[in-house]
């Protein structure tokens, strides 16, 4: 029996309209004649969706008695009795209830589509498995129905159903989604403009890639090896050297001219190792290609043209970039070489050759070392030049019983024996010693140079070939287990120095003693040339001229004459190293801590100054908001208390006891705001010294936004209180947060329409509360919010003594003394929400 085909209405989020899209593709197939039947759509009450239904057929759903109650679940057997063309079901993710048939609906999915029968079905992205932790992470909301990205992948077709925040905001706002009094606390938790921006972004991404492996697919069913121009992608290789900086930000260049081109560098090792590379160059490459926005990828081959175009047209690449070549004029006479093999064997890739400094210079890669130690190769010339004749002083008696091949056997294993002890070079010498020598002593005509037999001429060459390419093969040999053992020990120390740096052991001292123990040193020190010297010949042995920042082990070197070891590291930094000399190839394991140390030193001095400016920069700020309150705010009230004054003292005009009384409320309201505006100067006033009296404790917050609003008078008749029953204290000082409330919350009343009230919410955000007052306002464009915060700056044509004031600037800088924020959004449906999130108390 054929497999069903499923096809899956991905949903950036809850209410994007999966279902309507799902119900409308049902409605399109029975209008040409197919067999479309309804197995389970959840509505959720919403008309639109509704109406869709209408004309459908609706299989009867199974009902199951769990506990108290009983429930509704998918029927399988119907839908598999029924046997229709199309199946509806929705919500793919849906954990079904206890003594169901399965325990997750889409398994009761899989049954259909095994039964041949056709399935569209729905799930939001925070569903799948693989972004689970990232949406709550994200959210905050963890997600318990889950759906493997595997069920999904398998689909035959899988479309996105998509919206804006802002779109989804609105539908929210006007009731579509969910009903009337979810909304508020659906708009200020989950429907985060940020959060569904994410949701969005998830989405999107896990679209595409799932159109990367159809299209992937697709070219390997039909053999397809051409490049399909579906995307830019820029392919950089990598050999190792220094010139890959060069390279690489060449290719980023070329893929910033293509919106959406995809940077990939690429590094392929021999299958013998790290052989001619610097593992310095690439880490350092490796992060710079990062840096970039592009991704790093490894691959083994020993054919290097070969393997980067396989990966090439893997990716499906559109260009490769590639250094010069460093080799020398006779060495690209002799070869094409990697850069124009693969120019040769592209097809549609785009190659491009970039020049750089090294490849201009001639330079050529360094020469590898010797493969055996002095004491080998010693011992193996002491055995060419004395064992070899040696030997044929044992052999010279016992000429007559052994035949000429035998001999040559013999002196074969000799050979091989000094091939295995000195390498290539002493063995090719007791090869050409030991053809003399038996030519000499054991080949008829004996004692002369000639050779009677043509056979035995033979023999004596083949002795020389065999024992010449045995010498090279051990020597081969020798050299690869040699470089295997370096090429090992250099990736244990920078994966070990790797993992250092994860676990954020990023500290001086710490990195000086694991550098000491690695290399097994008596001490390790870190100095830096003091900024009053000047650098000379001689300050390398001049310890006035260096300062010590850090050291690990014995006594510390106070100069870089005094160590054993010195390597200079950028900005006037260098790591003495005292204990022994250390090779050459040893510098780049060296390079790398010193790369590190360096990093590690600077992010010290970073948050050292940071530390030191960030009470200048708090205090400059409260100077700068004292300021501006002094020269403009107390103007208002002051002008308006003594033009009444002065009205009640004129002689000029005889007042009626109704226009005293209102002359002297007018002063007295100016006075009252007088006295806030001079509290709240003082309060700034001390927080600037650091001398406010933040005292944070447990506090009941709907006690206090009673009181603020007690404290508004009249004006707090238009507003409307909702805080829920469950609500956590708030860690806070309650004078403080008094003051906020009542000054965010007359600020809303003040732009609000008489008509609209006042909304101040408050619901729980992971470990923080936070406190919504949202009004039905105009309104500020978002790219004026910044601006409602800076001390006395209105927004809008309203008069002198409205507006906002000192009254947000002074909120703001209350409640990040208290560790919360306070930050402004827009109103879905038109208006302003300020949000003042603070920390929850813990329990």
């Amino acid at each position: 029996m054929t497999r069903g085909r499923l096809r899956v209405y991905l949903g950036a989020a809850p209410g994007v309209g999966k279902t309507y899209a799902m119900l409308c593709e049902a409605r399109r197939g029975r209008a040409r004649g197919r067999d479309v039947v309804v197995g389970l759509v959840e509505t959720h009450d919403r008309p639109r969706t509704e109406e869709l239904l209408e004309g459908l057929e609706v299989l009867p759903r199974r009902t199951i008695a769990y506990r108290d109650g009983t429930f509704t679940e998918l029927d399988v057997d119907a839908v598999i009795a029924r046997r229709p063309k199309i199946v509806l079901i929705d919500e793919l993710a849906h954990t079904n209830v206890p003594g169901s048939r399965n325990a997750k609906r889409w398994e009761d999915v899989e049954e259909i589509l095994e039964a041949g029968i056709d399935v569209i079905s729905t799930v939001n992205v925070q569903h799948l498995e693989s972004v689970n932790d990232v949406v709550r992470e994200i959210t905050g909301v963890p997600q318990r129905e889950t759906v493997p990205d595997e069920v999904v992948r398998r689909a035959d077709q899988v479309e996105l159903v998509d919206m804006s925040p802002e779109a989804l905001r609105r539908r929210m706002a006007h009731g579509n989604i969910y009903v009337p009094g979810k909304v508020d606390a659906a708009l200020a938790n989950y429907f985060r403009e940020g959060n569904l921006t994410a949701l969005r972004e998830l989405a999107l991404m896990w679209v595409a890639g799932k159109v990367d492996e159809q299209l992937d697919r697709y070219r390997a069913e039909h053999g397809i090896l051409s490049t399909w121009e579906t995307r830019e992608r820029v392919v950089v290789a990598l050999s190792g050297g220094p010139e890959g900086d060069t390279v690489i930000r060449r290719a980023a260049r070329i893929a910033a001219r293509t919106t959406g081109a995809d940077l990939l560098a690429v590094h392929v090792t021999r299958s013998d190792g790290l052989a001619g590379t610097d593992p310095v160059h690439l880490a350092r490459q490796r992060t710079l290609a990062e840096d970039l926005g592009g991704s790093y990828h490894q691959v083994v081959g020993d054919d290097v043209p070969k393997a980067l175009l396989d990966f090439a047209r893997s990716v499906n690449a559109t260009q490769l970039v590639l250094g010069a070549s460093r080799r020398g004029r006779v060495a690209r006479l002799l070869t094409r070489g990697v850069g124009v093999t693969v120019a040769a064997l592209s097809g549609s890739i785009d190659v491009h050759m970039i020049p750089h400094d090294e490849a201009r210079a001639g330079r050529r890669p360094p020469p590898s070392r010797a493969a055996l130690t002095r004491g080998r190769r010693f011992a193996g010339w002491a055995l060419a030049l004395l064992g070899v004749p040696a030997l044929t002083g044992v052999l010279l008696p016992l000429r007559g019983a052994l035949t000429l091949p035998s001999q040559i056997l013999l002196f074969l294993a000799a050979v091989v024996t000094v091939a295995l002890v000195g390498g290539m070079w002493p063995a090719l010498t007791a090869a050409v010693g030991g053809f003399l020598l038996l030519n000499w002593f054991f080949t008829p005509p004996l004692h002369t140079w000639s050779i009677a037999s043509p056979q035995n001429l033979l023999a004596l060459v083949v002795f020389v070939v065999v024992g010449g390419a045995v010498s090279a093969i051990v020597d081969l040999a020798a050299r690869r287990t040699r470089e295997a053992a370096r090429a090992g020990a250099d990736a244990e120390i920078l994966s070990t120095l790797a993992g250092h740096v994860l676990r954020g052991e990023a500290a001086v001292p710490s990195l000086l003693a694991r550098l000491r123990e690695i290399f097994g040193m008596t001490s390790v020190t870190l100095l830096e040339r003091r900024t009053e010297a000047v650098p000379g010949v001689g300050d390398a042995g001049d310890p006035q001229a260096w300062r010590i920042l850090g050291a690990a082990g014995g006594p510390p070197c106070t100069c870089p004459a005094a160590a054993d070891t010195g390597m200079p590291i950028a900005g006037g930094l260098v790591l003495a190293l005292r204990g022994r000399l250390l090779d050459a190839s040893d510098r780049r394991v060296l390079e790398a801590f010193g790369a590190e140390l360096a990093v590690a030193l600077r992010q010290r001095r970073l948050e050292e100054q940071a530390e030191k400016v960030r009470p200048l920069a708090e205090a400059d700020r409260m100077r700068t908001a004292l300021l501006a309150a002094v020269s403009h705010d107390l103007r208002t009230p002051l002008a308006s208390a003594k033009a009444a004054v002065e009205s009640l003292r004129s002689t000029d005009v005889r007042w009626s006891r109704a226009d005293r009384d209102e002359l002297l409320a007018t002063a007295d309201e100016s006075l009252v705001k007088l006295t806030r505006l001079v509290a709240n100067l003082l309060d700034m006033s001390r927080l600037q010294a650091g001398v406010l009296g933040v005292a944070l404790e447990h506090v009941a917050l709907e006690e206090v936004a009673h009181r603020a609003v007690a404290d508004l008078g009249e004006a707090g008749a238009r507003v409307v209180l909702d805080m829920p029953p469950d609500l956590p204290d708030v860690e806070a000082d309650p004078v403080l947060l008094e003051r906020i409330l009542v000054n965010v919350t007359s600020n809303a009343v003040r732009y609000s329409p008489p008509a609209a009230p006042v909304l101040v919410g408050a619901s729980r955000y992971g470990d923080r509360v936070e406190v919504r007052i949202v009004d039905r306002g105009p309104g500020i464009p978002p790219e004026a919010h910044d601006r409602v915060f800076l001390p006395f700056q209105r927004y809008g044509d309203r008069d002198a003594h409205t507006g906002v004031g000192l009254g947000l600037a002074l909120s703001r800088g209350l409640a990040e003394a208290m560790g919360g924020t306070l930050v402004p959004e827009e109103t879905p449906g038109g208006g302003l929400t300020m949000i003042l999130s603070l920390p929850a108390a813990p329990a």
